[in-house]
């Protein structure tokens, strides 16, 4: 058995073609019918010319929302289908994608804590199992959409949960269904789930902007390519990306405006470095919602894939400004490494004169308890290599030494339980670890024997760990049932990179 880095290094990616990867592949190129009489299978498809330029300069649209059915204070109900559908990135050219109830990016849900949700789900994906997780949330287990409950094609089923006080958070909501993951989220299938606290310490004078990171690549034709085998190893990136759908939109402010964005990146892949040019920004909360006190001063922020932040930026002097990608190595094998550099993501028009003062931000926001001493220590491992069969090639992708199976449950915990888990990234690149049912917080990270604590207290369900890094974090599973725990580049996550934690009442 050899590792990823001999196994390119020796020029050999190139006739990787069995086990999981051809899986994958296959299920790419699955046709999709009933979607304006095309197909958004892979056959067939013209890769001849140059990848199609989308347009840039649109004003920045709100998300479309899913609209709450019920007349009831304190209830939010709806139904929410996933299905085939046509959009139109390009003048003169149509993209079969998936969509939930026919629109993109999907549907921003935005409810209160206290709530009770029901939403129906349908899946409507020809010959593929789908589910919604609700990432982040803290929902039962049987609520959870992970890949051990999957919705059959042409099925509903009744999501239902009831959001408890304290959850008020950035959270989302993307399809879980093992072997099928990747591609519905890059097909289009992911959507923001806001929840509002019941009385908010932020400024209604902010405004509450989300803006919602996708990525996308197009074939000349217009359709959605295939994972390559680069994909596979690294993570799909897309070569546009894409905020609320749009690519590089314009968003006018005033100056001596304070505008609130909550940044989602809900890519396979990407990560994103972004700074708003010489605006800096100031932190008020993560994953799980506010921090105890804003952090003030940014200058640029990480999010890797499936991280969300709560942010606050100062608008003063009139002039155009841009949000863009700063440079951050994650890690590569193989050629063709996508430049992720100095992208414009958005450009912001501050017009006018400052007319008054913005409102001041509260110094505190909110308090996170301590969550105490650890009961248990557990350590995760992440692994990666190739080798051959008898079919060819073959690639995976470990925690602890084991590939991901629906079937076993890799530890058991208990409810309430408070436990430090340890997750160490030897490998060739970075890993978003991400756990269900749960919120933690992070501690300190491990790095070449030097030990970092963590910056500030939050709560968060995604962390990066970076290559040669170990970082500690501390939770709690308050509900008991089947939890997964996996890497959030999702091809990854397909490929092996997940586990199973039974946690008991």
């Amino acid at each position: 058995m050899i590792d990823r880095r001999t196994f390119l290094l020796n020029g050999a990616a190139a006739i990787i073609g069995a086990s999981q990867a051809r899986a994958q592949s296959d299920m790419d190129s699955m046709p999709m019918p009933g979607m304006d009489g095309m197909q958004s299978g892979h056959d067939g498809m013209d890769m001849t010319g140059a990848a199609p330029e989308l347009p840039e300069g649109e004003e920045l649209r709100e998300l479309p929302r899913l609209v709450n059915q019920s007349s009831q204070a304190g209830s939010f109900e709806a139904n929410l289908n996933a299905e085939p559908a046509t959009a139109r990135f390009v003048d003169g050219l149509e993209t079969p994608v998936l969509s939930y109830n026919g629109r993109g990016p999907g549907l921003l849900i935005e409810a209160t804590e206290g709530d009770k949700v029901s939403i129906v789900f349908g899946n409507r994906i020809p010959d593929e199992p789908s589910t919604i997780h609700w990432h982040g949330m803290p929902v039962p287990a049987d609520q959870d959409g992970n890949p051990m409950d999957p919705v059959a094609s042409g099925s509903d089923r009744q999501y239902a949960f009831e959001l408890p006080e304290g959850s008020a958070g950035t959270y989302w909501y993307h399809p879980h269904p093992h072997g099928f993951t990747a591609q519905q989220v890059y097909r289009g299938l992911a959507g923001a789930f806001v929840v509002k606290p019941k009385n908010d310490p932020i400024p209604a004078a902010y405004g509450d902007t989300p803006l919602f990171f996708t990525d996308l690549r197009l074939a000349p034709d217009g359709r959605i390519p295939p994972n390559t085998m680069a994909d596979l190893m690294n993570g799909r990136i897309g070569d546009n990306v894409l905020v609320n759908g749009q690519k590089n939109p314009m968003l006018n402010v005033s100056a001596g405006t304070r505008r609130r964005f909550r940044l989602f990146n809900a890519t396979n892949a990407r990560f994103l470095r972004l700074s708003f040019a010489n605006s800096p920004m100031t932190i008020i909360g993560t994953d799980g919602g506010l921090l105890e006190e804003p952090v003030a001063g940014i200058q640029d922020v990480l999010l890797a894939p499936a991280e969300r932040l709560d942010i606050v930026v100062d608008f003063q002097a009139p002039g155009t400004m841009a949000l863009t990608t700063m440079p951050y190595d994650h890690g590569w094998m193989g050629g063709g490494k996508p430049s992720d550099e100095s992208l414009t993501l958005m450009t912001i028009k501050v017009s006018g004169e400052s007319k008054e003062a913005a409102p001041p931000l509260p110094t505190a926001l909110r308090n996170i308890p301590d969550l105490g001493p650890a009961a248990v220590t557990r350590k995760f491992v992440f692994g990666e290599k190739m080798g051959m069969n008898a079919s060819g090639m073959t690639m995976d992708f470990f925690i602890n030494g084991v590939s991901f199976d629906m079937n076993r449950v890799d530890l058991q915990s208990k409810v309430g339980q408070v436990e430090r888990w340890e997750i160490e990234n030897p490998t060739d690149m970075d890993h978003p670890f991400h756990v269900h049912g749960t919120q933690f917080q992070l501690i300190d990270r491990t790095r070449n024997g030097t030990i970092t604590p963590a910056p500030y207290k939050a709560w968060k369900d995604t962390v990066n760990v970076a290559r040669g890094e170990t970082v500690g974090i501390l939770l709690r599973q308050d509900r008991p049932g089947l939890r997964m725990y996996h890497c959030h580049i999702l091809e990854h996550e397909q490929l092996g990179m997940m586990g199973v934690v039974d946690v008991k009442a």
